[in-house]
C-alpha cells in the first residue's frame, strides 16, 4: 500500500532513453522506490485468530491456544495499534521526504496481515519498479527481528524483477536514541517528587536464548548481538538523561512477552519479576523505557501499560512508561538520513555511518552466520553477503 496521493503502487516510473527510471537524479539513486516492511496486526475482532495463525504457521500451535492469546487483543477491541502507527510513520516519512525534495514513491507491506508484503512487491514490480530500499520496523539484529523479515522479502521478490536493499540496523543511530532520551525525560518529569530516585528499566521483547546468542555477526559476546545492542542503547540513553538532569539514575535491561514453553530458556529477567526484585531491594520509583519497540505494539500496551503497571501498582512502586519513538521528528529524520546513507553506499561512495558513543555500527548486507535460522538453516534470505538475488520476471 502506497501513501502518496501523487504516486500509487500501480503507477509506472518515468523511463529515460538510457533505460533507467526517473530516480536517476534523485539523492536516493539508484533506488526508484521505498518500502516500509512491518509485522502487521489485526484491525477488527474477526481478524485476531487468522492473524495469529499467520504468525505461528508451521509451529503446530493448537487453535485453542491462539484463541487464548487473542484475549489480549480483545481487551483493546480486537485491534492492534501497529497498522495505524505504520500509517502515521508513513505520513511522517512522506512529509520529511517531501521537505527534502525527494519524491520517490513510498510503499508499505506487512509480513502477517494486510497490506501483505507479497502483494505489495508484486504491484511494485508490475508498476515498473526495479530497485527499492526497505526500512524494517525492527531496529535490532536477531532472527525474528531481521533475518525472518529478509526471508519474507526473498519470497516476496521472486518473479517480480524487483531488487531490494535495506538500511542498516538503526537502534543506536542518534535519531532513535534522541527520541528515547526525550521520552525518558518526559516520563521522569511525570513522577514528580520521586523522579530523582527513579531507576530506568529498559524493556524489549524476550526471545529464546539460543536465538539471542546467534544474533549479529561474529565476533559477538556470549549473550549475542541482540542483547549487546540493547545494552549499548540503554547505556547511551541513560548517559544523556543523567547529563541533562544532573542526576545519576541507575538502569537495567528487562524483557517482556515470553511465549515459549517453560523447558526452553528465554532471555531474562521478565519485567514483572524485575520490578518486584527492584522494589524488594529498595528502589523508590521506576521509569519503564520500551527501547525494543519503535511504536506502541501490543507488547507495549498490554505487557507494559497493563501487566507491568499493575505489578508496580500492587507493589506500591511509583511507575511511569516512556513513549516509543513513533513519529518523533529526530527519529523520522534519522530514518531518511539512513536512506540517504544507504543510497550513497549503493553508488559506491563511503558515507559516514553515525552511531552513539559505544554503539556498534550496523551492516547493509548481513553475514551468512548472522541471526541464523535455527529451525531451517537452508532458508534463503535477501540482503545477505553472497546471498541470493531475486528471480527475474
Amino acid at each position: 500500500m502506497t501513501l502518496d496521493d501523487r504516486t500509487t503502487a500501480h503507477d509506472t516510473p518515468t523511463t529515460r532513453a538510457d533505460g533507467t527510471n526517473g530516480s536517476a537524479g534523485s539523492p536516493l539513486a539508484p533506488y526508484d522506490s521505498l518500502l516500509l516492511v512491518s509485522f502487521g496486526g489485526p484491525e477488527q475482532p474477526d481478524d485476531v485468530v487468522p492473524f495469529l495463525e499467520n504468525v505461528t504457521r508451521g509451529r503446530g500451535i493448537p487453535r485453542e491456544r491462539l484463541v487464548e492469546v487473542g484475549q489480549h487483543y480483545y481487551l483493546f477491541g480486537g485491534r492492534s495499534p501497529i497498522n495505524d502507527q505504520c500509517r502515521e510513520l508513513l505520513a511522517a516519512l512522506r512529509a520529511e521526504l517531501d521537505g527534502r525534495g525527494i519524491d520517490l514513491p513510498l510503499h508499505w507491506g506487512n509480513r502477517n496481515w494486510d497490506p501483505y508484503l507479497d502483494a505489495e512487491v508484486q504491484a511494485m514490480g508490475a508498476a515498473g519498479h526495479r530497485r527499492t530500499l526497505a526500512v524494517l520496523t525492527s531496529a535490532y539484529p536477531s532472527y525474528s527481528s531481521c533475518r525472518q523479515y529478509r526471508e519474507n522479502l526473498y519470497d516476496a521478490v521472486q518473479g517480480t524483477g524487483v531488487e531490494v536493499d535495506k538500511i542498516r540496523h538503526y537502534s543506536d543511530h542518534p535519531g532513535f536514541v534522541t527520541a528515547s532520551v526525550d521520552a525518558t525525560l518526559a516520563a521522569l518529569d511525570s513522577l514528580g517528587e520521586v523522579a530523582d530516585e527513579a531507576r530506568l528499566v529498559f524493556v524489549t521483547h524476550s526471545i529464546p536464548t539460543a536465538m539471542a546468542q546467534t544474533s549479529g555477526p561474529t565476533p559477538r559476546s556470549a549473550d549475542g548481538g541482540y542483547v549487546d545492542w540493547h545494552l549499548a542503547v540503554a547505556a547511551a540513553v541513560t548517559r544523556e538523561v543523567n547529563t541533562r538532569r544532573g542526576v545519576e539514575h541507575g538502569h537495567d535491561l528487562a524483557f517482556c512477552s515470553r511465549s515459549g514453553p517453560p523447558s526452553q530458556p528465554w532471555a531474562e529477567p521478565d519485567v514483572n519479576d524485575h520490578l518486584t526484585a527492584l522494589h524488594e531491594g529498595g528502589t523508590k520509583a521506576v521509569v519503564v523505557v520500551p527501547i525494543g519497540f519503535i511504536s506502541d505494539h501490543m507488547e507495549v500496551i498490554y505487557d507494559l501499560d497493563t501487566e507491568a503497571e499493575e505489578t508496580a501498582e500492587g507493589l506500591g512502586l511509583p511507575f511511569a512508561r516512556a513513549a516509543t519513538a513513533g513519529t518523533h521528528p529526530a527519529f523520522v529524520a534519522g530514518l531518511v538520513d539512513l536512506m540517504l546513507e544507504r543510497a550513497a553506499a549503493a553508488r559506491g561512495e563511503e558515507p559516514a555511518r553515525p552511531v552513539v558513543d559505544g554503539g556498534p555500527v550496523g551492516w547493509y548486507d548481513c553475514q551468512p552466520d548472522c541471526c541464523r535460522n535455527l529451525r531451517d538453516p537452508g532458508r534463503l534470505a535477501l540482503c545477505q553477503v553472497g546471498g541470493p538475488v531475486p528471480t527475474p520476471v
